[in-house]
């Protein structure tokens, strides 16, 4: 089953997920949830809201961090969409429509998130390139603050992929990273670096197929060290290993954005992520693209040896801005190709240590360059960063640490393997072979399914849940996902599903519904009227966990992301938790929020249930 917002009416739409994420299309999908057309349940504004000479028409989605409404500028007479900055976490809103901060604890973080959006509202009224998201303007109003941009329509790269089925041409390729490393360098000019490429943030606009470059909730403008004081939210296998962790000797910079494009372009030619950063500092398992014989028959050995060139784990050793990526892969300033021989020469440093590096043929006898520097970057304390990155991640529960890939491109062919095997070694004659070294076992395979089972194998004895399932099977397209849930303790309800396309999420409480303290003995029906859900597909079964827990719980630990209505696990981030820690309980099961002063008992009861769609 799905989980996204659809349109009301059934149609396709526009739907971002916050100010943190960039419009996109999406057709509506078969999970359906209503949003109020009032700021009553889920604090949006009524659909005639007038903020300035925009009146709000519908809503087109809500995230953790704000709102995109689409609106009518009755001046220019226009469609519009617009961005309010409404973090839920720290802000609510009053029956007037004025957003304020929950208490003043949160005042400060309210404003410190506040001043970022307006910056980068600011920033992005300054760029003007067809590939950037474009601000017409923005202005504060009832407590908080609102930009107007353009309603995009199109596919995100992600989608277009997906369409492909893992047919990518090369020539189609270059077309979407011409826009996009022209985009980039645009604002890299600025000192501004976006940190947060992805697929599914590079839309390609209806008709035209013009890329352009959303999401910029993570972008700011970076001066210096100040780089490593600003927080972002990672993907794992696009973002290189200087976002891990705040250590000057990583700093930020353009070349930051040239891994994750490079990332993206490995997506799109062999259907998969490249392996995440941080494990590839340790134990560096990267398959070079350039030379794979399949690969080749499909892409020059140019365009692949560009994305092996960008993806060097270390800073100092990558591509170091977008105009060499663009001289790499060939291309101008004004989108024509340039010949072979002359890109590879205008990107020669990069590629000459990557040929060394991997044994792809160059010229030979001829010695690699130095990596070129990078501001504040000293190998002497990349050790040091290599140990403070592990131990933030694993220890600290950072929660961003794949240690596989992950499937970028639905549809997508998997690559073939391109590990080359070294040449052995002449053995002297009479001299005993080397002994191969022991074979380490197998790691267990992660399984999300067991996963819930585990949050209720570690239920406290005597706390017991109940669950009532509406119908065991239900239709596709057809019938409601229902039932209710009753505990014997007081405590606060939480939902987990894996649904029957293989996602998890915490279904309850989310976005639009957060009341989730129940009484002993009483009976809670889920889905509640203002979230609606019904059968979508894949047929399949559908697993629930109900957890009653005495205090309320965080799941932040667990990889979980709020980007949308409902809070989604990613699973190889999960995974990657539950290897770390083999014999403890399950990130999953979330930490218990206990009074500083007070002693914290975890106690919660559990039960699995299951709806089949057929």
């Amino acid at each position: 089953m799905s989980t996204e917002l659809p349109p009301d009416d059934g149609s396709t739409r526009v739907l971002p997920q916050g100010p943190d994420d960039a419009t996109r299309i999406v057709t509506a999908p078969p999970v359906r949830v209503a949003p109020a057309e009032s700021s009553g349940q889920s604090g949006v504004l009524a659909v005639g809201t007038r903020l300035a000479e925009f009146e709000i028409t519908s809503l087109v989605g809500q995230g953790g961090f704000g709102i995109v409404y689409e609106a009518w500028d009755h001046t220019l007479e226009r469609v519009v969409a617009i961005k309010e900055y409404m973090p839920s976490s720290l802000a609510s809103r009053q029956d007037d429509g004025t957003v304020v901060p929950l208490s003043q604890r949160h005042q400060e973080t309210f404003d410190l998130g506040m001043r970022s959006f307006i910056n980068e509202a600011r920033l992005l009224a300054q760029f003007d390139h067809p590939s950037l998201l474009k601000v017409y303007r923005f202005w504060q109003e009832k407590g908080t603050t609102y930009m107007v941009m353009p309603l995009y329509r199109g596919d995100t790269l992600k989608q277009a992929l997906a369409q492909r089925q893992g047919v990518v041409e090369e020539a189609w390729l270059l077309s979407v990273m011409d826009g996009v490393t022209q985009a980039l360098a645009v604002m890299h000019g600025a000192q501004c670096y976006h940190r947060d490429i992805a697929p599914d943030n590079i839309m390609l606009l209806e008709g035209s197929g013009l890329p352009v470059v959303l999401d910029f909730g993570a972008a700011r403008r970076v001066i210096t060290d100040k780089t490593q004081a600003i927080t972002v939210i990672l993907k794992p296998g696009y973002a290189p290993i200087e976002q891990y962790a705040e250590v000057p000797d990583m700093a930020q910079g353009a070349w930051t954005d040239v891994y994750a494009l490079c990332a993206v372009m490995h997506v799109a030619i062999t259907g998969r992520s490249p392996p995440p950063s941080v494990a590839r500092l340790l134990n560096d398992g990267y398959q070079p693209l350039a030379g794979h014989e399949a690969l080749g028959q499909r892409f020059s050995q140019q365009t692949l040896a560009a994305v092996d060139a960008g993806l060097a784990v270390r800073p100092q050793d990558r591509l170091q801005s977008m105009a060499a990526l663009r001289a790499a892969l060939g291309l101008r300033a004004d989108g024509r190709t340039l010949a072979g021989a002359a890109a590879v020469a205008a990107a020669a440093p990069a590629l000459a240590a990557l040929r060394a590096s991997t044994g792809i043929a160059g010229n030979a006898g001829q010695k690699p360059p130095s990596p070129p520097a990078v501001p504040s970057a000293s190998p002497k304390r990349a050790p040091l960063f290599a140990g403070l990155a592990v131990l933030a991640l694993v220890l600290g529960g950072a929660g961003w640490w794949w240690l596989g890939h992950q499937a970028d491109a639905p549809g997508a062919a998997s690559p073939t393997p391109v590990a080359q095997a070294p040449a052995a070694a002449p053995v002297a004659s009479g001299a005993a072979a080397p002994v191969p070294p022991p074979v380490p076992a197998p790691a267990p395979v992660f399984s999300p399914s067991r996963s819930l089972g585990n949050i209720v194998a570690g239920a406290s004895p005597g706390f017991e849940v109940k669950a009532v399932v509406a119908r065991p099977e239900v239709r596709v397209g057809k019938d409601r996902l229902e039932f209710q849930v009753q505990g014997n303790r007081d405590g606060f309800l939480y939902v987990f599903l894996l649904s029957s396309g293989g996602d998890m999420f915490l279904l309850f409480p989310n976005a639009l519904d957060k009341r989730n303290r129940v009484s002993a003995g009483a009976s809670v029906a889920l889905p509640r009227a203002s979230w609606p859900m019904e059968a979508g597909g894949p047929p399949g079964t559908n697993e629930f966990v109900a957890m009653v827990s005495a205090h309320e719980r965080d799941f932040r630990k667990a990889g979980m992301q709020q980007d949308g209505v409902f809070g989604q696990f990613q699973l190889p981030i999960l995974g990657a938790l539950e290897a770390a820690q083999p014999q403890g309980p399950s990130p999953l099961r979330g930490e218990p929020q206990c009074e500083a002063a007070a002693p914290c008992a975890d106690a919660y009861g559990a039960v699995l249930f299951k709806i089949v769609e057929k």
